[in-house]
């Protein structure tokens, strides 16, 4: 699709209301290495600031080097759709100076961004016993229907033209959360 279409498209799909983009789902994934004491706590960290539990990932293969064993915990995951995504997502931007990457985007117009110490984000306070960790933040952007691509009884595939593309992406986030893409 060429970028003066898909620019086209950007200006006008809020007068449609099922061509306006929103966020499917935020993921947050903190991988500490180790399981333990160093999990429980990103676990802790990552439950206060989301207000959700968060689930376990295991490692899928041994790694020696790391001293990591296949189907150990060393990973958390937290996934917040609706409100809460809106809302985390708003203070995520702000830990990074409201700046992403224009490569941080991929071709389904989805992105993600790391957040270095959790401390950056506002309205956390530092607690020595529980430490300092970073995460990785993922959003999915979609349009309405896309149900359909995912549903379990009469499945069927989402037409290239309802498709989101990364212009489209860039603009709804600029426009949503005033964020600059550099």
């Amino acid at each position: 699709m060429s970028t003066e279409r898909s620019e086209h498209r950007a200006e006008r799909s809020y007068e449609n209301p099922m061509l306006k983009p929103r966020i499917e789902k935020v993921v947050i994934n903190c991988c500490v290495g180790k399981s333990g004491e160093p999990l429980e706590k990103a676990m802790k960290i990552l439950q206060e600031l989301t207000g959700q539990k968060p689930s376990i990932r295991r490692a899928k293969k041994t790694i020696k080097d790391f001293g990591i064993r296949r189907k150990e915990p060393i990973a958390c995951v937290v996934t917040l759709r609706g409100e809460r995504a809106r809302e985390f997502l708003s203070r995520a931007f702000q830990a990074v100076d409201n700046r992403i990457s224009k490569s941080s985007f991929d071709g389904m117009g989805n992105f993600s961004f790391g957040i270095k110490e959790h401390i950056d984000i506002p309205g956390v306070k530092y607690d020595p016993e529980l430490g300092i960790i970073g995460m990785d933040v993922s959003v999915v952007l979609e349009r309405p229907g896309f149900r359909v691509k995912r549903r379990r009884r009469a499945r069927s595939k989402v037409g290239t033209e309802h498709l989101l593309s990364p212009d489209e992406a860039i603009s709804f986030i600029r426009e949503e959360f005033n964020v600059e893409i550099v």
